[in-house]
């Protein structure tokens, strides 16, 4: 064999739970859940779902269309022929990480296109970003007007209950058993940041299995403090 020889890590994760189910209220994200479950409350039919990286955007929005028979799609992959098929009659339509249209091809436009069908044709619409409209970069002065004047509902900061069962979820859906003292730990030494949370989370694991080591408190206080340095 010509070379050195490599192991390699198999990557043995189960895809995160995105049910109801698997969802955790908390005090940060109350207002949002009791938004998402009043549709019918919405102004004009249309809602936008904004929270930081992690916090549980994707979540929210994936139980959300199981629950309203909605079709999820990127904003960054809107394209003016899909327009029409996803706006249904008395249907619902998810638009994922919508602070994005602006620096994709023809998404303003397949936007604009879907703000006016889904009002003509009483199709819910929820947005999810990570940013308030104003800062989208959009181009289309009637879009940027329409999105800013939407319907906003935020996500807070996860307190430290929230923290804490977010970690052991995504230590669960990793299918790594780590010690509930380690849980503890990392609440009290890390920023309350959910995308801090999951990079690190993810960190721990491919470390751990490349190395076949266990995940310590040592490991994780190496790997917060690098994370904690390349987000400074």
């Amino acid at each position: 064999m010509v070379g050195a020889s490599r192991q390699l890590t198999l990557d043995l994760t189960t895809p995160p739970a995105h049910s109801r189910a698997d969802f955790l209220p908390a005090q940060a994200n109350m207002q949002a859940l009791v938004m998402l479950d009043a549709p019918q409350e919405w102004p004009q039919g249309r809602m936008l779902l904004v929270g930081p990286e992690g916090a549980g955007k994707t979540h929210m929005a994936a139980f959300w269309a199981a629950e309203n028979g909605a079709r999820r799609v990127k904003a960054s992959g809107l394209r003016p022929d899909m327009a029409d098929q996803l706006a249904v009659q008395d249907g619902a339509l998810v638009i994922e990480d919508a602070d994005r249209t602006g620096r994709a091809a023809g998404a303003e436009q397949t936007l604009f296109h879907l703000w006016n069908l889904c009002g003509a044709r009483d199709c819910l619409m929820l947005l999810t970003a990570r940013t308030p409209p104003r800062d989208w970069e959009l181009v289309l002065p009637d879009l940027r007007s329409r999105m800013q004047a939407m319907p906003l509902v935020r996500l807070g900061s996860p307190d430290e209950p929230l923290l804490a069962a977010v970690l052991v979820k995504l230590f669960a859906d990793r299918q790594q058993a780590v010690s509930a003292e380690l849980i503890e730990w990392l609440v009290l030494r890390m920023d309350r940041d959910l995308g801090l949370a999951r990079r690190l989370v993810i960190a721990l694991d491919r470390t751990a299995m490349a190395g076949k080591r266990p995940i310590t408190r040592r490991l994780a206080a190496e790997l917060l403090d690098n994370l904690s340095i390349a987000g400074a």
